[in-house]
């Protein structure tokens, strides 16, 4: 059986190792969900209720406008966009 060729997708290592980070955090939520069931559900700073995942989900997304953002209006090096969206997602699980 032949391999299917993948060339066309630039897998570079930062690729690789965003996906198998995002692989890494379902992973991880889904282990705590066993071990915690029910996500923690709570009200914060949006007025409605989020769990574990739907918390994960804010961070993820406002995240990837940071970075656009970073790109767009700094430029250059992202290992300071990437300390502003490890704060953001810390400020997301505390407050939200």
């Amino acid at each position: 059986m032949e391999l299917m060729d993948l060339s066309w997708m630039a897998w570079t290592q930062p690729t690789t190792i965003f996906f198998l980070v995002i692989a890494g955090l379902i992973l991880g939520l889904s282990i705590w969900e066993y071990f915690s069931p029910g996500g923690g559900p709570r009200t914060g700073l949006l007025r409605f209720e989020t769990t574990r995942g739907d918390r994960l989900f804010i961070s993820l997304l406002g995240s990837a406008f940071i970075y656009l953002a970073w790109l767009a209006l700094v430029g250059g090096s992202l290992w300071w966009g990437l300390v502003v969206c490890v704060i953001f997602a810390l400020l997301v699980f505390l407050f939200v």
